[in-house]
């Protein structure tokens, strides 16, 4: 995607693409002929990657600690740091460009977020959580009481559809992939894949809600964010905005090179 959205200019073909796939994924989770597959996959991923739990060794901690709370604080700043670094995935030019562009459509993504959450509830879609209905189902929470007092491990939900978590690590990684080549690509893909699996293990969401409800939120985001003129809109009229207070912090040591400071 990047760095298309910021020309400004309607590309109907990729936002045409993207709401396509959208609703194939969203069509074959609710037609009873291959919503079964569906249920099939996310019962036997569940079981794969929640059965070791029981056994709370190296894979159970593993989890519970990216389960936690405060580590998708963590994560925020993975990202971010991907994001900022120029050089990594994005030229030192480009990086204040493309935070304002990423931020306004994520943006977008969470305003059709809640509209699509309305729609599910008023048609019946929503489901509780893997951990919360299969029988034998390993809860970290349990497992690890101290840590889930302190820390506030995600482990279960009453409505799991769609994946939130999931929908902004998914968007992430579709942005930045227009611009990643190589092992950078890898990179990008290998980290949201990653950091969407503390949700899976613990049971807090079904596959699912991750490949249907999370993609289809990622691709309407960048749909309409990134291949509309809005992101390229909004990353122009916010880098006027910035420059009076980009001089002063510019001149400042070690904050100063920063890539996101730099001059276009």
């Amino acid at each position: 995607m990047f760095p298309d959205c910021l020309d400004r200019r309607w590309r109907l073909r990729p936002l045409l693409f993207c709401h396509l796939i959208a609703i194939l994924l969203l069509v074959s989770w609710r037609w009873p002929v291959t919503r079964v597959y569906w249920d099939a996959l996310d019962l036997a991923l569940f079981h794969l990657l929640n059965a070791p739990v029981h056994d709370a060794g190296l894979w159970a901690h593993i989890w519970a600690i990216g389960s936690m709370r405060p580590v998708d604080l963590g994560v925020g700043v993975v990202m971010l740091a991907i994001m900022l670094k120029g050089g990594l995935v994005l030229r030192s030019e480009q990086v204040r460009l493309a935070l304002f562009a990423f931020v306004t459509t994520l943006l977008v993504m969470l305003l059709i977020r809640v509209g699509f959450a309305d729609l599910v509830r008023l048609l019946d879609w929503q489901r509780p959580s893997a951990s919360l209905v299969v029988e034998g189902a390993a809860r970290l929470s349990e497992l690890f009481p101290e840590w889930e007092a302190r820390w506030n491990m995600k482990d279960s939900a009453s409505r799991s559809f769609p994946g939130d978590h999931a929908s902004v690590l998914l968007l992430w990684a579709l942005f930045l992939s227009g611009a990643a080549h190589g092992w950078r690509l890898l990179l990008v893909w290998a980290l949201a894949l990653l950091f969407v699996m503390p949700r899976l293990v613990a049971g807090a969401h079904w596959a699912s809600d991750a490949l249907v409800g999370g993609v289809l939120l990622s691709l309407l985001g960048l749909a309409w964010g990134g291949y509309t003129p809005l992101a390229g809109w909004a990353a122009q009229h916010l880098e006027r905005l910035v420059q009076p207070l980009l001089r002063p912090l510019v001149a400042l040591p070690v904050i100063g090179r920063l890539s996101v400071l730099q001059p276009r």
